[in-house]
């Protein structure tokens, strides 16, 4: 009951939501208070053979491809240029979202089992872990912003509509709604950031 409650406060939410481009995104992350939601970087569908895994991917999960690498390094350079404040940093345990927050230099991520995959790729995510990132978006810092990395499944599963069709490296994020749940206040593409400065 719970966790019905809090998905009806945060969908209720958006309808007070302001929605924030530009500038003014890039103004109000700087004051910090935001959660960031974003699926991890660019990535195959596959897991690499042993001739094209990363040497330090020993049990041969899915890899950023050089897209991915990339993007996420861009997206990086541009949270430092923005002076856009991180805070803490939670990943899915997964080698493609930990590799997207290293290409990225978020930081020291802690990985969360609740952001995983559990091993199913596309088709992971369930019921627990929707609930988990739905209270875990309300929970906002102060004078920085938490980045969450997750995949596909978790975030539609937990903002069906909000995440709808949401990209490789694509990042919701989420500000108080007023009435103490979350709403979302942007969606940002990982190509959108640079463009930001």
């Amino acid at each position: 009951m719970k966790t019905l409650i809090a998905g009806i406060m945060l969908l209720a939410g958006v309808a007070h939501a302001q929605t924030l481009h530009g500038e003014a995104l890039v103004k109000a992350l700087r004051q910090g208070g935001y959660v960031i939601v974003m699926r991890h970087a660019s990535s195959p569908r596959d897991a690499p053979d042993p001739k094209t895994a990363n040497a330090d991917n020993v049990k041969r999960e899915r890899q950023l491809d050089a897209e991915g690498r990339a993007s996420a390094t861009a997206m990086g350079q541009a949270l430092q240029d923005l002076k856009i404040p991180i805070g803490e940093v939670l990943t899915s345990p997964t080698y493609r979202a930990l590799e997207s927050v290293r290409y990225a230099k978020l930081g020291d991520p802690k990985p969360v089992a609740e952001l995983g995959d559990n091993g199913q790729s596309m088709q992971g995510g369930t019921q627990a872990q929707a609930s988990w990132l739905q209270k875990r978006v309300t929970q906002f810092p102060a004078g920085t912003n938490t980045v969450l990395v997750t995949h596909f499944p978790n975030l539609t599963g937990a903002f069906p509509q909000m995440a709808a069709g949401v990209a490789d490296g694509e990042a919701l994020v989420f500000g108080p709604d007023g009435i103490g749940g979350a709403a979302l206040v942007a969606r940002v593409k990982i190509e959108e950031w640079p463009a930001m400065r």
